[in-house]
């Protein structure tokens, strides 16, 4: 199979997919851009890029298509007319790793090769050396390896393996680690509303977090090594015991626990079932049980 590497068209010129296009026209490559109000390409048509009419037009144009659309369901409806033959599809739209597998089994079955992405960068950090911008991409290893200079471009391109959701799955562990570090941010400045300023206090939380992230290391040994004890210097009975003055405290400075009281719960569960010298890592086997 012959493919043009000069040539991408990009599908959805939303804050993400817009950035992304700029990125490939910016290093000179042909762009083809489509967007389902029309007047979003404009301003990249300015810059050099050619708009398509119709999305399956966007996709005749080159070898390599890249959607960045709404949802799942997006990219079904903006490519149901489409000939997806000989092409290589890149879906960057965000989704679940089950939508991602359905999808590739639904795009080789029409004669395409499939990667699934999942973006860990938001619009600005696209196109810009060093911003730390990454996606991962999951499926036809095959295509990844030959598209690689170009998926490079916007932002740094790291593979994690043929199985079309992996992608999205490592997006949304990671997301939800996020999610939950920002629900004890909210906490901590909620406790310290009235006794520091925000700006004070946070180099404190900052410094606090960075040296606990080291702990992942940990837990992944204890899960890779079946023994949750190895190394525990704060066990779980003592982390309960702990568990109540943190309670406690939040009841004097009226804030409310509610962030904190679902994983609290879960500790207790484990000490309960007979656990006091393990750290936190048991936890995850409540959680996937």
């Amino acid at each position: 199979m012959g493919h043009d590497f000069t040539q991408i068209s990009v599908l959805g010129l939303g804050a993400m997919g817009g950035a992304i296009a700029r990125a490939w026209l910016a290093a000179g490559y042909e762009t083809t851009v489509w967007n389902r109000t029309s007047s979003r390409a404009e301003p990249l048509v300015a810059e050099g890029a050619r708009a398509a009419a119709t999305a399956a037009e966007a996709v005749a144009a080159s070898g390599l298509v890249v959607v960045c659309l709404l949802d799942d369901a997006s990219v079904g409806e903006a490519l149901a007319d489409a000939d997806l033959a000989g092409k290589d599809l890149v879906n960057i739209t965000t989704g679940t790793p089950g939508e991602a597998c359905d999808r590739a089994a639904w795009a080789t079955g029409r004669g395409a090769r499939y990667l699934d992405g999942g973006i860990m960068a938001v619009p600005p950090m696209i196109g810009v050396p060093g911003s730390g911008a990454y996606v991962f991409y999951s499926g036809s290893e095959e295509l990844f390896t030959e598209r690689r200079a170009a998926l490079g471009v916007p932002a740094a391109a790291r593979y994690v393996g043929d199985d079309a959701g992996s992608a999205a799955l490592h997006d949304v562990a990671l997301l939800s680690a996020m999610t939950g570090m920002f629900a004890g941010m909210a906490h901590a400045f909620a406790l310290m509303r009235d006794a520091a300023s925000p700006g004070e206090f946070a180099p404190l939380l900052i410094e606090w977090l960075t040296a606990m992230v080291a702990s992942a290391d940990g837990m992944a040994a204890h899960l890779e090594s079946g023994d949750y004890t190895s190394g525990v210097t704060s066990n779980l009975a003592m982390m309960v015991q702990g568990n109540r003055t943190l309670l406690r405290t939040a009841e004097e400075q009226g804030v409310s626990p509610e962030l904190l009281t679902p994983f609290m719960s879960l500790m207790e569960r484990r000490l309960a079932d007979g656990h006091p010298d393990e750290g936190t890592t048991g936890v995850v086997d409540l959680l996937t049980k």
